[in-house]
């Protein structure tokens, strides 16, 4: 129930509660002074760290050779998973199977990306120059990519332990979905992909791990966002007891959006660095860790059924789902299949549920928490589901949902699966977006640009958003076998303290790790109202400290909690202190302490505010004269508050759960047009209707709106983790991982509506995640009302979109462009890796045979091929190459074999080759053509090639992008040096210029990456 006003007042002409005031976060962030991670100071002798991680998806370790790295200049320490077991032991799994994660890979590697070693050095650059100097050895095994090879009986097993893919597998009924479905007028079938993505932060991971001592453990700071559940994960992994892990978070962060949760991992990984070098170390992740390593948001494939009447009313759901959260079950997952598992049904009343979750492993990074967890891969479905009934059974979309909404008066709803929805009025939102969302407008305009024969289309979404996660939700993984024995978990627990200085300033203090949102602002405005004073009375430390404040396994920055919980726990800690200042202020005034009224900065009693007392002389006052307290008063000027919904109770038998403490409503519609000619989409306008329950701060309530809406419009439109064949990730800049900016971002109508919740403080729900699981499947569907057909894939990219129209590509402008592509694809392999291409022509100053004999010579040739240390004869037409590579960020020496063959004089050659190294392998081939042309060659190349590991990382663009820069190069510094072996000149005195750095992957990887 909601928390009753206790004794004593608060009144003011205007609360600070539901206006728009500005940020206090902000002159600090605006002005450079922010103290995010890497700003804050660190202890004399710091040490900083370097992680070496796997090339490979999939691989026995068979060791590490670190003697080079403990040898480098600076080095202090290398740990290893061989060190692991004397200090640590696996992570907790949420599910009975027999499968372990270490902090750092102990026996195989299961993602690329994942931690193999930790150089620790006096400098993170000298850390990172000896990472490179470390060799670990690698057995390459069979990897596994996507869900459905995942679920083969013959696929590579990831964990022997386990025997099979499938970790966990559980199927639910409620009600009778059999009958309803037998008695269906209609049955209406949707399979759908939710593809991985993230949440790209500004801020990447930062860790400060220090070993104190046996008696003393660890201390750790990090920008870790919670929940603080995982502190006994962390705990248990390092195996210390809870009061031996300090965990303190920095007093800034740069963003988090769920995904900083898996920095729980790393902050155990550097505790045990520290415990090796015996030092304090640091380690911040760079971009191309954060992508490739920390985290992803799940991806789900689900195939989702209805039975529906002629008129549209759906009677039953069922959902048969997988969820590939990648090498590793990290904690806290299954938490995206189980978040949202109380409300299914989302926003109708549907009675019929049918549900299965089966949990599987492939070889990608682990997947964890990401803004809306759950919500996207569940409303992706179901709104997809929602429309197809509208459109087979020919009704207006709007009429679906009028007939399967919860009814205005059901509230509090219990839904089928459990979850107890809170409050609502989901009619009165299809009003609203009538009235002020000029709904009419849109349908009008959608017939007038289809007469103009322009593909435009309409698509709606409505969600439930749930706040205050229930810590019991995840025990539904469990049969309630497994859950009797393991006891009861449930509740939510939030806490916060409030206290009054000796000059009667208001200082709070809350159990969160904010990441941007404005929580000082709002507990401010919160307390500020409660006293009757100014926000700029009251100061608000959001830095938070296990060994040191308040607060429980719930605590965090996650699903929601801050308005509903956290601001919810301020308020009754600063009613508890308020309380007690009244009974003070009444024995000074002489009326009874429920009649005293705090406003305007003053204390008085009701009907009498001529004979009143200022607030920070009162409130000082117990500092002061504590002997003058009356009877009954303890001393003290500090209260700390406790929190968590009566509602939140552990599954029960029927494998029913109310998942959250309370749920907000969201109901969006998106207008779109495509352009038939490139497949791109322009949003013509967005409105999204917003419920929830009570609005703080509506300045921030908006900023956190537009914000979910960008990271959904991203994950409609751009995001994606993309895989090879192979497991090798290519989605390792912000130039193949796309995000939203500015310019693609338009800015959505919103409309409010409040109905406050009854099971929470100030009657607030969450609303920082709605739009993250409203905008994809609305997008979506507008694109599918477009372009009029059934199944749309997200992310929704113009190549995506020009096959759903169904366009053709034009053939090559070159025929022989398209021999040359078969040829070179005939002896490249066929698959796995980040496939590339690289074709072109260039005219040099020599005749063929001039040209062709330059090639033919390993001196020459090594002179000519930049970042080539050595070119070694090893048969006929064969070389062992050594050669540097970098591009982008990434740079390694390759260790290679190259072959010339198909060797026609002087006319073409085909060169071939492989390679590896520490950050992966390459190969490729390809043809180069030599013609004579006005007294020289016009040399023509076309290269098919695969590359995988870190360099693969660096997406397409970057790579082929660095191949036509670097091709270029190689072909002009060849024709320098045939033209001056035509002349006569020394060859060497054109080939002194180059720089000694890699491209010898271009040719035998991609015949051309390099920076």
């Amino acid at each position: 129930m909601k928390v009753p006003y206790p004794a004593g007042q608060s009144a003011g002409a205007r609360p600070h509660l539901g206006r728009p005031m500005r940020r206090i976060e902000d002159v600090a962030l605006l002005t450079g002074r922010g103290q995010f991670g890497d700003d804050v100071g660190v202890k004399p002798g710091t040490l900083y760290a370097a992680i070496v991680r796997s090339p490979h998806a999939h691989a026995v370790l068979k060791g590490i050779d670190s003697a080079r790295a403990l040898a480098a200049p600076g080095v202090r320490a290398v740990l290893t998973g061989a060190d692991l077991a004397a200090w640590s032991k696996p992570f907790v799994v949420g599910v009975k199977a027999q499968m372990e994660m270490w902090a750092l890979a102990v026996d195989k590697v299961r993602y690329v990306g994942e931690p193999v070693a930790v150089v620790v050095a006096e400098s993170r650059y000298l850390a990172e120059d000896a990472a490179d100097l470390l060799h670990a050895d690698y057995e390459q095994l069979a990897p596994v990519t996507g869900i459905n090879e995942a679920i083969l009986a013959d696929a590579p097993v990831l964990h022997e332990a386990v025997g099979s893919n499938v970790v966990s597998d559980r199927s639910f009924r409620y009600g009778d979905p059999e009958a309803a479905f037998a008695a269906a007028d209609r049955t209406v079938e949707l399979t759908v992909r939710y593809p991985r993505n993230s949440c790209t932060p500004m801020e990447c991971a930062v860790v400060v791990a220090d070993w104190l001592s046996e008696e003393e453990g660890y201390d750790v700071a990090s920008n870790f966002m919670g929940p603080f559940s995982l502190h006994t994960v962390m705990a248990l992994a390092l195996r210390v007891p809870g009061h031996k892990l300090r965990h303190r978070t920095f007093p800034d962060s740069g963003g988090s959006f769920g995904v900083k949760h898996a920095v729980f991992q790393y902050a155990v990984l550097m505790c045990l660095a520290s415990r090796k070098a015996g030092a304090p170390v640091k380690w911040t992740e760079d971009r191309l860790e954060h992508l490739v390593g920390l985290t992803s948001a799940t991806n789900r494939l689900s195939t989702i059924r209805a039975a529906v009447r002629h008129d549209g009313r759906i009677t039953a759901l069922s959902y048969d789902q997988f969820d590939d959260c990648g090498g590793y079950l990290r904690a806290p997952e299954p938490a995206t299949f189980y978040r949202m598992h109380g409300v299914l049904t989302g926003a109708y009343a549907i009675p019929n549920l049918a549900v299965r979750n089966r949990v599987v492993l492939t070889n990608k990074t682990p997947a964890g928490l990401v803004r809306g967890f759950g919500g996207p891969q569940v409303y992706i479905a179901l709104e997809r589901l929602v429309q197809r009934i509208a459109v087979e059974l020919e009704l207006d979309p709007l009429d679906v949902y009028r007939r399967n909404f919860i009814p205005a008066d059901a509230f509090p709803y219990r839904a089928a699966a459990g979850a107890l929805i809170d409050s609502g009025n989901y009619q009165r939102a299809l009003e609203l977006m009538h009235s002020e969302g000029r709904l009419a407008e849109l349908y009008a305009k959608r017939d007038r640009a289809r007469a103009e024969g322009r593909l435009y289309g309409i698509g709606f979404a409505a969600i439930v958003e749930p706040s205050i996660s229930n810590m019991g939700y995840i025990t539904t993984v469990l049969p309630k076998e497994a859950r009797a024995k393991a006891g009861p978990k449930n509740g939510a627990i939030a806490s916060a303290t409030v206290g009054i200085d000796p000059l009667g300033g208001i200082n709070v203090v809350i159990a969160s790790a904010p990441a941007g949102q404005g929580h000082r602002t709002v507990c401010s405005q919160v307390v500020a109202d409660v006293f009757g004073v100014e926000p700029d009375q009251v100061a608000v430390n959001v830095e938070f400290d296990t060994q040191k404040d308040a607060w429980s396994v719930a605590a965090g920055n996650y699903s929601s909690r801050f308005a509903a919980a956290v601001a919810g726990t301020v308020h009754l800690a600063a009613v508890k202190l308020r309380d007690k200042l009244a009974h003070i202020a009444a024995a000074q005034l002489g009326a009874d302490a429920q009649d005293i009224v705090f406003a305007g900065g003053q204390v008085y009693a009701a009907g009498n505010p001529g004979s009143s007392l200022a607030f920070l002389r009162m409130a000082a006052s117990p500092h002061w004269a504590p002997g003058l307290l009356p009877e009954g008063v303890a001393p003290g000027m500090r209260e700390t508050a406790f929190w968590t919904a009566e509602s939140l109770q552990a599954p029960d038998e029927q494998d029913r759960v109310n998942t959250s403490a309370a749920y907000g409503f969201a109901f969006d519609v998106c207008a779109v047009e495509v352009d038939r000619h490139t497949g791109r989409i322009a949003i013509d306008r967005y409105v999204t209707t917003h419920d929830a329950g009570k609005i703080l701060n509506p300045a921030l309530a908006d900023g956190q709106i537009r914000g979910a809406f960008a990271q959904g419009l991203g994950a409609a439109l751009m995001e994606e983790f993309r895989y090879g064949e192979d497991g090798s990730f290519q989605s390792g800049t912000f130039a193949d991982y796309l995000v939203p900016t500015t310019c693609e971002v338009p800015e959505p109508q919103i409309i409010h509506m409040e109905t406050p919740s009854p099971f929470t403080p100030l009657g607030a729900k969450g609303l920082g995640e709605g739009n993250n699981m409203s905008t994809p499947p609305c997008i979506a569907n507008a694109v599918a009302d477009a372009l009029g057909v059934k199944d749309v894939t997200l992310p929704l990219t113009p190549s995506k979109v020009m096959d759903l129209i169904g366009a053709d590509e034009p053939p090559p402008s070159k025929p022989h462009a398209a021999a040359a592509v078969q040829a070179a694809s005939a002896a490249a392999p066929a698959k796995g890796g980040k496939a590339l291409a690289a074709r072109g022509e260039v005219m040099l100053g020599a005749p063929p045979e001039t040209v062709f004999a330059v090639l033919l010579d390993p001196q020459a040739l090594a002179q000519v091929i930049p970042g080539c240390n050595a070119l070694e004869p090893a048969g006929g037409n064969r070389y062992r190459a050594d050669v540097t590579v970098g591009v982008g960020m990434i740079k390694a020496r390759y260790q290679a074999e190259v072959a010339l063959s198909e060797l026609d004089p002087p006319r073409s050659l085909r060169l071939a080759g492989s390679g590896l190294s520490a950050v992966g392998s390459a190969r490729g081939s390809g043809i180069v053509t030599l013609e004579p042309a006005d007294g020289g060659t016009l040399l023509r190349y076309d290269y098919a090639a695969e590359v995988s590991g870190k360099v693969a990382a660096v997406g397409s663009r970057m790579l082929e992008g660095a191949a036509k820069i670097v091709l270029n190069q190689l072909f002009e510094q060849l024709g320098k040096t045939a033209a001056n072996r035509a002349a006569g000149l020394p060859t060497t005195a054109a080939a002194a210029p180059a720089p000694r750095r890699g491209l010898w992957q271009r040719l035998l990887a991609l015949f051309g990456v390099k920076r």
